[in-house]
């Protein structure tokens, strides 16, 4: 039987919470953790109808990328919408978690599934996060450094970009000598020893830096394990905001525009004017991505795909470059299919469901 706190662990190991932005509130809103789980209910937004949804449909976990609870309650009486969400799955003892920001700044998440829909080929983060890498230097007795360095891999340590079980290593020799209360590993208590050992190297994501460690005193033989860490300015390439790629083929503005429409299944959306050439590559921001315009002209994106555009900040396209406003549930909707791809490769003994409630709040006349 399935808790509702293994969901959780598999969401959160695709896109760390540590990944959210400052502001977020992405993680179990409501809900006991240790309830057995009946079934989930995938949306992008947790409204009314969608608890209902998931009441008749009996699921007791909704997993929604936007969160109900951003703000602090100072009351749960009914006032607010956000309120009577909380009070009928409460009632109904569904549990609501969320997975907002941290999805979107992975590089297998919400943009990604954004550029699948596109058929954007090849896709890179647009914009990289900086410090959220960690550098692990130790010192290992020749004989010990696969133990090691295996430990510290299983652990989470050396995985850059496609290349995993990554580590630097150089050979020299180590001085010590050990008080007579040690137990050194090599050497003798008051008598000073030199050995021949290796120096590893391994990167990190910082956030598993508590079960690097751990891993690394578990398995490194000596008393006291001289290591250094040190805080990485490098750009994390597999987190961040937005992402660019390329079309298979480039499309002249009118075959574009038929193109969107088709794949995201809209109906209109608002844009500039379309730069003079082909378009074929394409930066996305799902969700409100105005921030990222100055990054996707950097990227000499022929396009930016986004939402929640204002007036003025249409002004910022270029003779190079469009903005493109599709609408932000229009660009985030299809998250629910990647929450679905990932809990049903874990699941496979409840059902799964897609919401089939409209949560667009915006109408077009």
């Amino acid at each position: 039987m399935t808790k509702i706190k293994e969901v959780v662990q598999v969401l959160e190991r695709y896109a760390p919470p540590a990944y959210q932005e400052s502001y977020d509130n992405a993680l179990l809103q409501i809900g006991d953790p240790e309830a057995t789980v009946t079934g989930v209910l995938l949306t992008l937004d947790c409204t009314l109808e969608v608890v209902q949804e998931a009441v008749d449909r009996g699921c007791n976990l909704i997993v929604a990328h936007h969160p109900v609870i951003f703000k602090p309650l100072k009351s749960l009486t009914g006032k607010t919408p956000v309120e009577r969400i909380l009070l009928k799955a409460l009632q109904h003892q569904v549990a609501i978690f969320a997975c907002h920001t941290n999805l979107d700044h992975v590089h297998n998440g919400v943009n990604a599934k954004l550029c699948e829909k596109l058929g954007i080929l090849n896709p890179k983060v647009l914009s990289p996060k900086t410090q959220l890498l960690t550098k692990l230097e130790t010192y290992v007795p020749l004989d010990d450094t696969e133990k090691v360095l295996d430990a510290l891999h299983q652990a989470g340590a050396g995985q850059i970009g496609e290349y995993t079980d990554c580590s630097f290593r150089i050979t020299g020799t180590g001085r010590f000598t050990p008080s007579a209360q040690a137990n050194p590993h090599i050497g003798e208590p008051c008598k000073t020893e030199e050995t021949i050992e290796n120096k590893i190297e391994v990167i990190f994501p910082t956030f598993k830096q508590n079960q690097i460690m751990r891993a690394l005193l578990k398995a490194h033989p000596y008393e006291e394990v001289a290591h250094y860490l040190v805080t990485l300015q490098n750009e994390n390439q597999e987190v961040g905001a937005g992402m660019v790629g390329e079309l298979e083929e480039a499309l002249s503005p009118e075959e574009l525009v038929r193109h969107v429409k088709e794949k995201l299944n809209i109906r209109t959306f608002r844009h500039t004017a379309w730069p003079q050439k082909p378009i074929k590559r394409v930066a996305v921001c799902g969700g409100a991505g105005s921030f990222l315009i100055r990054q996707a002209k950097a990227a000499n994106a022929d396009i930016f795909l986004t939402a929640d555009l204002k007036y003025h900040e249409f002004f910022e396209a270029t003779d190079q470059m469009a903005l493109v406003d599709v609408g932000h549930y229009e660009s985030e909707v299809y998250t629910k299919e990647l929450f679905y791809d990932i809990l049903t490769k874990s699941f496979p003994n409840f059902a799964v469901d897609l919401s089939y409630t409209d949560t667009n709040p915006v109408r077009h006349s």
